[in-house]
């Protein structure tokens, strides 16, 4: 019986011993690593790390040897010797080889890691540009957000695309200038840490303007060392940069501040006078239950003058260069102020819950002249768009995890508040002829979803859905009574995405969802709640995959229908419905190591938009992108040196509905070059190298010159950078 007892005891011993062990991996400073992979040699049993660095791996006994890999990061062993371990990651170069494609809806987020850390961010344009196949376009001066094209939308400022930063949102509802306005200019580009990116109307977390995708930036909870930086070059241009670390020996507390101040006349005739002066802190705690604390607060003022769109007879006819103005005196100015609170709590084991409240105040002021003189002849067309806002906002979400099951409970809100939104007609910017819209605009939306991840050996399923609840107020202030009107309006988005991860170098992917764009609420209480969210239908048919060790191939097709396309005209203060539209297209996107330090990668995008209400011929829809490519060769880290060759295509497309007028396409090539010696860094940067002549912004616009009898409807555009030069200098301490 003694000898029963103690093989029970030794069985129980090992049984126990074989169960889930707990472990953490950090980096050399002591900062968790999360979608760190870990593998045990013996059993093959493997898992990932969650956002706290912290895993659970099953089948693991005394002596035993894990394997964890992280990009970025140099391979480790790590031989097993008892439960709450941690285990130490040094930096090491990137390689590919290392690349674990996982078993995740947004595993495509690992394109964007590699991007991020061989060819770095320079400017807040070059942000953007990390999503692969979006486009932007600067018109209308440099403190103006960026035109966006993706999957053949012309998003203009933001209708279709989300747009986040650290869980805060950028785009704008019911803005002065457009629905959906997302000014990114706010963002120091030094201290962008993450870009989380997804195509598509899939994803439950996201909601409105979530139609062609979404954007999530994220930025770094610290910085290693403290460091300053000047840049300068042609057009009277100057940058300087400073980011300052503020807690370099306390691991668990960590804290940065940065600025950024920028000069430039631009390559106009008219200079820009262009200025702009970023402050952003970040304090971050790590507490005694894991917990993570964060607080960002940034301040931000931009102003500029602006040449605007001209048209191109002026130009064909001699009578003005590409870098000239018809209006000199567009341009404007704004600011925005935030404060931002994120919380990340383990629960137990299994379970954590993070969260974030916003506050951002918000002021916006633009002159802008599209017609000329074809409204009125003596004064000429410019108006002033202009806001006042405040934005709270909360997302909540916890997360719950079982062996073969994930799920994820979110609630939150965002209520926008603007004073005084008001459209005006203008002269010289400091004379006011009339107020032609002139309101308060009070919009809230309250969600909630939930996702849920079931796995089935190498199969994954996502089942999620999504509920919005709009309230839209608006108090004309020209009303004779002082009217305010209100409209609500409840919107239902299920999504259903399936994951089949064959194995560590390959996933196919099916994914499939209802999402949706908001309305301006000017023209909601209008419509009196005709078309307030219009609903889109996608599916995307995809995968990715390492069929080489430092080459990662991921392609899609995909379709998306819109019940409706919104237009915004801009001297009218309108959004104008358009019809529904149908969508189709084909992603592919190469990264591939050629040695260490050696880069290739490019991505292709074809897109067929048309209008479905529309007749055969008239029913293209204006600017819609149908071809784009960008990619480049990236050197990182060779002897000190670093820097690339970028180029970016886009191809000549419609500028109206019967394609009679064409926006020309153009192909840009842009070159860098740093060398890191010690603490410092020099570098040199062109932009388009090879001179290209090129528009970055085009519209068919019918305008009238003041000596013109007719007006005239053809392309107005916005000259691209010509060959521009300038030199960096970094000094790290």
């Amino acid at each position: 019986m003694r000898n029963l007892y103690t093989l029970l005891a030794l069985l129980f011993f090992a049984f126990a011993q074989s169960q889930m062990q707990k472990g953490v991996v950090k980096d050399s400073i002591g900062n968790p690593i999360d979608n760190a992979y870990i593998i045990n040699t013996n059993s093959q049993s493997h898992v990932h790390t969650n956002e706290f660095g912290a895993f659970s791996i099953d089948k693991t006994n005394k002596g035993d040897v894990l394997k964890i890999a992280s990009l970025g990061f140099k391979k480790t062993d790590y031989i097993f010797q008892s439960n709450d371990f941690t285990i130490v990651l040094d930096n090491d170069i990137y390689k590919l080889d290392q690349v674990v494609i996982q078993p995740r809806l947004n595993a495509m987020n690992v394109i964007s890691k590699i991007d991020l850390q061989t060819v770095p961010v320079n400017s807040s344009q070059e942000i953007l540009r990390k999503v692969p196949g979006l486009f932007i376009g600067q018109h209308a001066g440099g403190g103006k957000a960026e035109q966006i094209f993706l999957r053949g939308f012309d998003i203009d400022h933001g209708t279709d695309i989300g747009i986040s930063v650290d869980g805060m949102p950028v785009n704008m509802v019911s803005h002065a200038h457009g629905q959906g306005y997302a000014d990114l200019h706010f963002v120091i580009p030094e201290t962008v840490d993450k870009i989380d990116f997804g195509k598509g109307t899939y994803y439950a977390n996201k909601g409105d303007f979530t139609t062609a995708g979404y954007v999530d930036f994220s930025t770094k909870e610290r910085v290693d060392k403290s460091a300053v930086s000047v840049e300068a070059g042609q057009f009277n241009t100057l940058r300087t940069v400073g980011v300052f670390n503020l807690l370099d020996k306390n691991r668990n507390q960590n804290a940065y501040l940065a600025t950024e101040y920028i000069l430039t006349d631009g390559p106009f005739d008219a200079p820009q006078d262009f200025s702009r002066i970023n402050l952003f802190g970040k304090y971050t705690s790590v507490m005694a239950d894991n917990s993570k604390l964060s607080i960002i607060a940034s301040r931000f003022t931009s102003k500029w003058n602006a040449s605007g769109q001209i048209p191109q007879r002026l130009v064909d006819n001699g009578l003005l260069s590409r870098f000239g103005a018809v209006d000199a005196t567009e341009g404007g100015n704004t600011a925005r102020t935030n404060v931002n609170v994120a919380l990340i709590k383990p629960i137990n084991e299994t379970a954590f819950l993070k969260s974030n409240a916003f506050y951002s105040n918000y002021n916006f002021e633009l002159f802008s002249n599209f017609t000329f003189f074809l409204e009125d002849p003596i004064n000429g067309d410019q108006i002033r768009q202009k806001e006042s806002r405040d934005i709270y906002g909360l997302n909540t979400e916890l997360n719950k995890k079982y062996t073969k099951a994930l799920y994820q409970i979110g609630f939150g809100f965002r209520a926008d508040a603007t004073k005084n939104t008001e459209l005006s007609h203008t002269v010289g910017r400091f004379t006011t002829l009339q107020t032609l819209k002139l309101g308060d605009i009070d919009q809230s939306n309250i969600f909630s979803y939930v996702n849920a991840e079931y796995t089935f050996g190498k199969f994954k399923i996502n089942p999620a859905i999504r509920l919005d609840y709009f309230k839209f107020n608006y108090q004309d202030k020209l009303a004779p009574d002082f009217t305010t009107q209100s409209e609500d309006k409840v919107k239902i988005s299920p999504k259903l995405n399936f994951i089949y991860s064959a194995n560590n170098n390959l996933q196919l992917y099916l994914k499939s969802g209802l999402g949706f764009h908001s309305n301006d609420t000017r023209v909601v209480v209008a419509q009196t709640g005709e078309k307030i969210l219009p609903t889109a239908i996608g599916t995307d048919l995809g995968t990715i995959f390492k069929p080489f060790p430092k080459l990662v191939i991921n392609s899609a097709l995909w379709y998306l229908y819109l019940e409706q396309e919104f237009v915004y005209v801009g001297d009218a203060g309108i959004v104008e419905p358009s019809g529904k539209s149908r969508r189709m297209g084909f992603d592919l996107g190469l990264r591939y190591q050629l040695i260490d330090w050696l880069f290739f990668d490019t991505d292709i995008n074809y897109t067929h938009a048309r209008s479905i209400d529309a007749p055969s011929g008239q029913d293209y829809i204006p600017l819609a992108p149908d071809f784009t490519s960008t990619g480049g060769l990236s050197i990182n880290k060779l002897n000190g040196f670093s820097g690339g060759l970028r180029y970016r295509y886009l191809k000549s497309r419609p500028a109206n509905e019967d394609n009679s007028i064409v926006a020309n396409g153009y192909m840009v090539s842009d070159v860098n070059i740093n060398y890191e010696y010690k603490n410092m860094t020099f570098g040199v940067s062109v932009e388009n190298i090879f001179n290209t002549k090129w528009n970055e912004t085009q519209f068919a616009t019918e305008s009238q010159l003041k000596n013109e009898t007719q007006s005239v409807e053809e392309i107005h555009f916005t000259p691209g950078t010509p060959f521009f030069m300038k030199a960096k200098i970094l000094f790290r301490f």
